[in-house]
């Protein structure tokens, strides 16, 4: 700490290690029992964040006769579903340039299959009554050196062929929407992304799973996976679910069917959120229509307003621990606090004095293609879905339909999609791992700070479709 700007540290002097969005909120729900003894179902699905919920949710919802059951290691949303920005996204490829560049031929496809599916998470929320202070705000992606510019109207000329409506904004008209000295311009995209409260989002899904008839189980730690001629066995350290099919939704956690381990690593991402802005400090910046920011370098900071007019903070480094580890300790880091007020003070310099109020992290379960992959083991009757890579909010309402398709054994656009069908290049073995990591996230600094030039390493990875993104 003795390295840090004083003035950086007063920003920081009332700053809780605390997670925003749970923080005294009266629509939590109460706690579930944990599961004590043998019980049977259709489907059990493992894991109560977005994945494991809309997986329970769609599944009751295509046949209300099914028998669900969620169980889940600690409680409803205690993993990435309840701590992240709040950012719902139509992309499913972690943007339109990623898929582009791995799926370029199917890109047709999975951009309607995206704004479909931005629309049914839209449907959910009006037909159960979700208060999740949803907003369809739209998102500007700015750039901060002129270098970046062509590149997002190379973007924006192809999502437009593709079906979007987005548009370049220069630096006067970005100015106009939210003033910062640094943007150079902006992409505009209207309708491609919303603002949600992340954790009543969980929340409200886990009621109207609750309407359906789901049952759940908190605090109870699946252990192994064991297969009979029936069906699934579930097994638990108090007791035991007896299923005909297993969704797993396990997310950043180590997954249970080992073989897709070696495609996802845990990286760790961090946020901060300010004290209400005043409404000077609201007129000093502008931002009346309240779009979600983010960055178009590869280290990109992401922002927005939270509904209590606070600017909630992110991003930027990506940490990641040897052997790939998921801890509580982890969760918090005084150094790249530190890095996000500084980064946040060079943006908005008008809102010098302001504190920050909150700041936490959470781990993001990265794959080397940054955007889903599915698979089924025990001869079809189990599925997962990892990789989201820090773009799941709506992208996990996708997986659960993907692995719901897979689990029932039905041909569908999703299914047919190679996106679907084959996966990522898994990550070498530590300490291999570690090594590869750290190389590229170097890189990739080195590019943002060198006009995106990207190195014979970047190139290297370019080559052979995998890579590493903060």
């Amino acid at each position: 700490m003795a390295n840090i700007d004083p003035y950086i540290l007063k920003h920081l002097s009332q700053m809780q290690p605390d997670l925003y969005w749970l923080d005294s909120d009266p629509l939590e729900p109460q706690p579930h029992a944990l599961l004590v003894g043998d019980v049977t179902t259709d489907l059990c699905v493992v894991g109560a964040g977005y994945t494991g919920l809309w997986t329970a949710l769609i599944a009751k919802q295509r046949n209300p006769e099914r028998e669900v059951i969620i169980i889940e290691k600690k409680w409803t949303g205690a993993g990435a579903s309840g701590r992240n920005g709040g950012f719902c996204n139509t992309s499913l490829t972690h943007g339109f340039a990623n898929g582009y560049a791995r799926f370029k031929d199917e890109m047709p496809i999975i951009e309607r299959l995206g704004r479909e599916n931005m629309d049914a998470i839209e449907t959910t929320i009006r037909e159960f009554g979700i208060e999740c202070d949803w907003q369809r705000t739209g998102e500007l992606r700015v750039a901060d050196a002129e270098w970046l510019m062509p590149q997002l109207a190379e973007e924006a000329r192809l999502r437009n062929e593709y079906g979007d409506h987005v548009e370049v904004l220069s630096q006067e008209e970005t100015q106009a929407r939210i003033a910062s000295p640094t943007y150079k311009g902006a992409l505009w995209d209207p309708d491609g992304t919303a603002l949600v409260d992340p954790a009543r989002l969980v929340w409200g899904l886990e009621r109207a799973c609750l309407k359906l008839g789901v049952k759940i189980y908190e605090n109870s730690e699946v252990t192994r996976l064991e297969r009979t001629e029936e069906g699934m066995i579930v097994h638990s350290p108090y007791g035991s679910i007896y299923a005909q099919k297993v969704a797993l939704a396990t997310n950043v956690f180590p997954s249970l069917v080992r073989s897709a381990r070696k495609y996802v690593v845990p990286v760790y991402d961090f946020q901060l959120v300010t004290e209400p802005l005043t409404p000077q400090q609201h007129e000093a910046i502008g931002w009346k229509g309240r779009e979600g920011i983010s960055e178009s370098r590869n280290q990109f900071h992401y922002y927005r307003m939270t509904a209590d007019g606070e600017i909630l903070w992110g991003g930027y480094d990506a940490i990641y621990n040897f052997r790939g580890k998921v801890r509580e300790e982890y969760e918090t880091s005084a150094d790249t606090y530190a890095q996000l007020a500084a980064d946040f003070l060079e943006t908005f310099p008008q809102l010098k004095g302001i504190k920050f109020t909150h700041g936490w992290g959470g781990a993001i379960d990265t794959c080397s293609r940054f955007s889903p992959f599915w698979g089924t083991a025990h001869k079809g009757r189990v599925a997962y879905v990892l990789g989201f890579t820090g773009l799941g909010v709506a992208a996990t309402r996708f997986g659960a339909d993907v692995m719901l398709d897979l689990l029932d054994d039905l041909d569908t656009d999703r299914t047919a999609l190679k996106m679907v069908r084959k996966k990522p290049l898994p990550f070498p073995p530590e300490p291999l791992r570690w090594f590869f990591i750290r190389l590229t996230q170097w890189s990739i600094y080195r590019a943002d700070h060198h006009e995106g030039k990207r190195n014979l390493w970047l190139r290297f990875l370019d080559s052979i479709g995998l890579g590493f993104d903060s």
